[in-house]
């Protein structure tokens, strides 16, 4: 049923006129903000028995029942719990245990990174980390394996892109996995090769399964492990609820496990991997809602191509920097389409990755017909990242009711190449959130970690600035595509929440709803838009339970 202003009205009287428990809770003197129905609305204090909100009051001292438990905001900030609509929470988790090449500046730079992580970490038989861009790079060039080869000798290393579509790997690793000049690459994916025609030690997209193949699987008891400390870490930086981009069958086994002994820190919307060996099992159980609330399995992700950065991304025309090169298709058109109809008629969501223009029409031309064909546009289906765009696909997602799930800091950690990669022509239709929104898109929106910081306080200063965190360039990259603070709140929030058909749960604080909220320095809405990105989360807490106290520096 769709709640209507007038159904929020009934349910607020209901419930202020009940009687009060011991179990209720207000907190009062804060300065309240959230975005309802598309409005922004403010408050000075907030009250909730156990789950559910019961009250946002708009006065500073609110009449309270006697046994209500009272809680000072002492003036901080509150906002609803924030929401990811697109990560990788075991990926976020095994970063805190993988060396992090994020902003080396060098392959020389990476190599002393991964040294020092070596000396800490003796007794991993695989060294793995991820981050590394040779963008950033005065050689602008992959690297190569002979510079780990050097540094480790027979200790295989796998070192996975910032954008995870490409990965580096050593004689070693390359040894494991039966890698020689004769292996071929699988379809959807490259090799790259040295003058001679011998792997260079940098794999693309689907041919990165060759190396990954030889590495020892985790364990559903070791995964378990990971996703908890992920979850915790993210509870931390203010998230509540994370969907969670293409999760595998023991993965989703972990979880539910996690979420069977109630040791779920924040809500969890999975998304079930295309191409996982149980996905037809999956499909066929249908979709999958824990009775906690915390954990829901009921999207697939495929994912159409590759990444820009690493030139994986399907373009229509050749790449403005590489001629005669067009990037990665990672599935052909039958197998997308037959991905897309099973998850659709088992009533699953479909949330595909596409980067490039000829991906994204691609998709949205199999959305168009497969949506009609299933009568699934209720399920709100999904292209997760939508980057670079056609203008004359943009108003497509409106009219075929599918969602931009989109994350604002690509934008700024690509401005230094998108353009080289696609020209000034094409460039006009990407990241493209302003043209998206006019368009009446709806646009969730995420971060991509471990690819970008989990943090979405740097998402929604990137919406709003279109800047990185030195203010540069000065007046915003490609300004005319900013966002609104309003925006951009509601693209972490309600919108985000609709892209998960939890609406009616999270994303907004109003009576009935859950008790998912955060308590910041900064108010996003008065004070220096370019200091957004180092607001700090003083507490979180979710179905009215704090799970994270920054004075106690940990979650409880």
């Amino acid at each position: 049923m769709k709640i209507t202003p007038r159904h929020w009205l009934l349910v607020s009287c209901l419930l202020s006129t009940a009687t009060v428990t011991a179990d209720t809770t207000l907190i009062k003197n804060v300065n309240g903000y959230s975005v309802n129905q598309g409005h922004l609305s403010r408050f000075k204090a907030i009250q909730f028995t156990d789950q559910n909100i019961d009250k946002i009051y708009l006065d500073s001292s609110p009449a309270v029942a006697a046994g209500t438990r009272i809680i000072d905001g002492a003036g901080q900030t509150l906002l609803p719990g924030l929401i990811d609509a697109h990560g990788h929470v075991l990926g976020w988790g095994l970063n805190l245990v993988r060396v992090d090449l994020k902003g080396s500046r060098s392959e020389a730079e990476a190599i002393t990174r991964i040294k020092a992580f070596r000396q800490q970490n003796p007794q991993l038989t695989w060294i793995q980390g991820r981050g590394w861009n040779q963008v950033l790079w005065q050689s602008n060039s992959f690297p190569t394996s002979a510079s780990l080869d050097k540094a480790f000798g027979d200790s295989p290393v796998w070192l996975r892109r910032v954008d995870g579509h490409a990965g580096w790997a050593n004689s070693a690793a390359m040894k494991l996995a039966g890698i020689t000049d004769k292996t071929l690459a699988p379809s959807g994916g490259e090799i790259v090769r040295d003058a001679a025609g011998q792997p260079s030690g940098v794999f693309i997209d689907n041919a990165m399964a060759l190396i990954e193949r030889a590495i020892p699987a985790l364990t559903i008891a070791e995964q378990e492990t990971v996703l908890k400390a992920a979850m915790t870490d993210l509870a931390r930086l203010g998230l509540t609820s994370v969907h969670d981009a293409g999760v595998g069958f023991d993965t989703i086994s972990a979880y539910k496990r996690l979420a069977d002994s109630g040791k779920m820190p924040i809500r969890v919307y999975g998304m079930v991997a295309a191409g996982d060996s149980h996905f037809d099992t999956l499909m066929a159980k249908g979709p999958y809602h824990h009775p906690s609330g915390k954990l829901d399995f009921s999207s697939i992700k495929i994912s159409a191509d590759g990444a820009l950065g690493s030139r994986g991304a399907a373009l229509i025309e050749d790449y403005s920097d590489l001629h005669g090169h067009q990037g990665l298709l990672l599935h052909s058109e039958q197998q997308l389409t037959d991905y897309m109809r099973s998850a659709m008629e088992a009533g699953f969501q479909v949330n595909t990755h596409a980067i490039g223009d000829r991906a994204n029409k691609m998709v949205l031309d199999r959305y168009q017909a497969l949506i009609k064909q299933t009568n699934t546009q209720a399920l709100r289906h999904r292209v997760e990242h939508a980057q670079v765009l056609r203008l004359a696909d943009i108003p497509r997602f409106a009219q075929l009711g599918v969602i931009a799930s989109m994350q604002a800091t690509h934008a700024t950690s690509d401005k230094n190449m998108a353009e080289d990669r696609v020209g000034p022509q094409r460039i006009k239709g990407a990241y493209a959130w302003r043209k998206l929104l006019d368009a009446d898109a709806v646009i969730a929106a995420g971060s991509d970690f471990p690819i970008e910081s989990a943090n979405p306080f740097f998402g929604l200063h990137a919406s709003v600035t279109r800047q990185d965190h030195t203010n540069l360039p000065q007046m915003g990259w490609y300004p005319n595509e900013k966002m609104t603070m309003v925006e951009a709140l509601h693209s972490f929030t309600g919108a985000a929440a609709y892209a998960a058909h939890q609406e009616n749960m999270i994303g907004a604080l109003a009576a009935g709803m859950k008790a998912d909220f955060i308590l910041v320095d900064q108010d996003p809405f008065n004070d220096d838009a370019h200091t957004l990105w180092q607001t700090s989360v003083a507490e979180t807490w979710i179905n009215g339970v704090k799970v994270f106290d920054a004075k106690q520096d940990k979650p409880k």
